[in-house]
C-alpha cells in the first residue's frame, strides 16, 4: 500500500505525521510526507521519504504573526491566495510521483481532498483536534466552553466557511489542473463526492477528550501520535546544571505566538515566577517571549525537545497548541494554558474540565498575579495526582498503530467497493 501524508503549519502540525509515517513504513507500506521544506531535515532524519511543498505559506504565516499591527497583518494576508495556489500544485506533484492508494491529510493541506477525488483513491482527514460535528462541544476554533447541544452542532458550519476563504484558489486548481468541476463556495470539505463523510483520524487521547456519542463510526480518536526527538540530543551544560541544582522547575513557553509583545510578556512572566515561588525554564521560541535580564531562578532556552524536558519539570505553562498540550499531559504534568487564538481556548477548557490544570488564562488577561495564581492552582496535590494518572494512561496508548490500522481497513474497504 502506498500512502501520501500531507500537512502544513508549524512543527506541531508536522511531527504527528512523521510519527504516523514511521509506523506505516514499519508495517511494510510505502510512504512519503509532503510538508514545507523547512521540515525536510526533520522528516528525513527519521527515515521517512520527503515530498516537496514550498515554504512560502509558512514564512508568510510567521510574518503575519510577527506583524505589529492588525493593519499590517491584513496587508500581508492579501498575499495568501497566490501562495496557497502554488501549494496545491506541490501536493499534486507529490501525489503523481507516489501514485498513492490513500491520501492522509491535515485540513490545511488544501489540495488533498480534491486530489483524492481526481485519483479515485481513499482519503482520510488527519488532525490533532476534532472537526467532526457533535453536540458535545463547539467547533474548536470558537473560544466558548459550550453553546448548548444545538448551538455546538451548528457551530461546525464554520468548517465550510473556512473552506470558502480559499474557494477561488481550490476551484482554479480543480478546473485547470485536475480537470474537475468547480464546487460551490461553501462546499463541505468533510464530504466525499458521493455525499458520505470523509473518514477522520484525530490524534487525541480519549483520556483527555472522551469520544462523543453522536459521532459517526468513521470518526476515530486514535490516541496521540508522538514523535520522540530526544534521542541523541545533548542539552546545554547550563540547562542540565540548572535542572539538577534544585527542585524541578516549571516550563513556560508560548511557541510562535505573540511576537509583537514578546518583551512585555516576558516581564510579566518573570514577575509571575517570582510571586509563585517556583523556578522556571523559559522557552523563547521565535515568538512569545524575549528577555535578557534573568534572576537565578530562571533559565532561558531557545527550544528543546519536549520529550526530553517535560519529564524533568513539575508543570507546563504554554499557549495551548494541541501538540504541546498533549506532550505535557503525556508526561503527567499539570498544565496552565494561556491561549492567544484558534483552538487554544478549546484546549484550555478541555484541560480544566478534565481536572488536569488550572482554568485557562487568556493572554489578554495575563498579569503577574493571575499567572502566579494559575501556577499554584495547577500544582495542587489533587491536580498533580490526576495528571500523573492520566499521563500513564496516555503513554500506554498506541496512537500511530491504531491510526495505521484504520487506514489499512479504509483502503481495503474502498478497493472492495
Amino acid at each position: 500500500m502506498r500512502v501520501l501524508l500531507s500537512t502544513y503549519g508549524t512543527r506541531g502540525d508536522v511531527q504527528p505525521f512523521v510519527a504516523l509515517a514511521k509506523v506505516l513504513k514499519q508495517r511494510g507500506h510505502e510512504v512519503a510526507v509532503c510538508a514545507p521544506t523547512g521540515f525536510r531535515e526533520m522528516v528525513e532524519r527519521h527515515g521517512v521519504p520527503y515530498a516537496h511543498m514550498g515554504n512560502a505559506v509558512l514564512e508568510l504565516t510567521e510574518a503575519v504573526l510577527r506583524a505589529p499591527t492588525r493593519r499590517e497583518q491584513h496587508r500581508l494576508f492579501k498575499g495568501f491566495g497566490a501562495i496557497i495556489r502554488a501549494g496545491l500544485e506541490d501536493e499534486w506533484r507529490a501525489a503523481r510521483a507516489l501514485r498513492p492508494d490513500a491520501l492522509v491529510y491535515h485540513s490545511k493541506a488544501l489540495g488533498s481532498h480534491h486530489i483524492a477525488e481526481r485519483l479515485g483513491v481513499t482519503e482520510l482527514l488527519a488532525m490533532p483536534l476534532p472537526l467532526t460535528r457533535t453536540r458535545a462541544f463547539p467547533v474548536p476554533m470558537l473560544p466558548f466552553r459550550t453553546l448548548g447541544g444545538w448551538g455546538n452542532a451548528l457551530s461546525y458550519k464554520l468548517v465550510a466557511l473556512g473552506s470558502a476563504l480559499w474557494a477561488n484558489a481550490t476551484n482554479d486548481f480543480r478546473t485547470k489542473t485536475l480537470g474537475l468541476g468547480a464546487l460551490p463556495r461553501f462546499a463541505d470539505s468533510m464530504r466525499r463526492p458521493n455525499g458520505s463523510s470523509v473518514p477522520a483520524l484525530y490524534a487525541v487521547s480519549e483520556q483527555v477528550l472522551p469520544r462523543p456519542d453522536d459521532w459517526p463510526a468513521n470518526a476515530h480518536l486514535t490516541g496521540c501520535w508522538f514523535l520522540d526527538e530526544a534521542d541523541g540530543w545533548i542539552p546545554p551544560a547550563g540547562l542540565q546544571a540548572f535542572l539538577e541544582v534544585d527542585s524541578p522547575p516549571v516550563y513556560i513557553g508560548f511557541g510562535s505566538m505573540g511576537a509583537a509583545h514578546a518583551e512585555e510578556r516576558a516581564r510579566t512572566v518573570l514577575k509571575a515566577v517570582e510571586r509563585s515561588g517556583e523556578r522556571a525554564v523559559l522557552a523563547t521560541g521565535w515568538g512569545g517571549l524575549k528577555t535578557t535580564e534573568l534572576p537565578s531562578t530562571v533559565f532561558v532556552v531557545d527550544s528543546v525537545p519536549h520529550d526530553w524536558l517535560f519529564p524533568r519539570v513539575k508543570a507546563v505553562v504554554h499557549h495551548g497548541g494541541a501538540g504541546t498540550t498533549m506532550a505535557g499531559l503525556r508526561w503527567g504534568k499539570p498544565t496552565v494554558i494561556c491561549p492567544f487564538l484558534g483552538d487554544q481556548p478549546f484546549w484550555g477548557h478541555v484541560v480544566h474540565r478534565a481536572g488536569l490544570g488550572s482554568a485557562a488564562l487568556p493572554q489578554k488577561k495575563l498579569s503577574p498575579e493571575r499567572l502566579a495564581s494559575a501556577i499554584r492552582d495547577a500544582l495542587q496535590p489533587s491536580v498533580v495526582a490526576r495528571a500523573v494518572d492520566v499521563g500513564a494512561r496516555i503513554r500506554s496508548e498506541r496512537g500511530p498503530e491504531r491510526a495505521a490500522e484504520v487506514i489499512e481497513r479504509e483502503v481495503v474497504r474502498s478497493q472492495a467497493s
